[in-house]
């Protein structure tokens, strides 16, 4: 799309337009495209800013970084907060202090969700592990859950110890969910103590946690 005609989609009252306008972007240098997408920090339309979050993250600038900050301090709409987490991962591990404060600062579920997967994409370990534990301490059940599977992971990273101290605190747990997410998290890890951790889960009250915990011994 020529430039005249971005600029002129951008102010279209039909935010099809602008959602289309803004993808155009996509094909421009960032001295061109940074400034464009930045006009539209505050369209009315929550699309729109998505997509103008997703732009920015594929303008690796000094600009296109803080104007993503910006959003996912200030956007009221936590897709679009959620969009900007994503893009501000693309920049790397220079990005992974700012996401940590996000997510302590942000406790819609969306938003953690995507921090998580974020942290765990640019291998950000002992980052990952900080949000996990705050995660935990939540409400959100989705959340917990998620960083529960991610505690798993961590189990080939240098903050296995870690992670597995964490996970046999969270056999007991009161919700029969977060322990089904433990008991597999577990099975990533071959220390004896979670194995005793699982023979443990095995042994639940609730019986969706016992069929987790043996699901893999049912296999062989």
């Amino acid at each position: 799309m020529e430039l005249h005609k971005i600029e002129e989609n951008l102010n279209n009252p039909d935010f099809q337009h602008r959602l289309k306008a803004v993808s155009a972007l996509k094909d421009y240098e960032s001295d061109v495209a940074v400034p464009l997408l930045t006009s539209k920090l505050r369209d009315q339309e929550f699309l729109v800013r998505s997509f103008v979050a997703m732009g920015l993250g594929k303008q690796q600038t000094a600009e296109s970084f803080a104007a993503l900050m910006q959003i996912m301090k200030f956007d009221d709409n936590p897709n679009v907060r959620a969009e900007a987490s994503n893009s501000l991962s693309l920049f790397g591990r220079v990005a992974a202090s700012h996401l940590v404060l996000a997510f302590y600062k942000d406790d819609h579920w969306l938003v953690r969700r995507s921090i998580l997967g974020a942290l765990a994409d640019l291998q950000c370990y002992e980052e990952l592990f900080d949000v996990c534990l705050e995660a935990i301490k939540g409400e959100d059940t989705t959340v917990r859950e998620s960083a529960v599977d991610a505690l798993g992971m961590l189990s080939s990273t240098n903050q296995r110890v870690l992670a597995l101290s964490q996970l046999l605190l969270l056999t007991s747990h009161e919700s029969e969910r977060i322990r089904i997410h433990v008991a597999y998290a577990l099975k990533q890890f071959d220390e004896p103590p979670a194995r005793e951790a699982l023979e443990q889960l095995r042994q639940d009250t609730d019986h969706r946690v016992v069929a987790a915990a043996l699901e893999d011994l049912l296999e062989e």
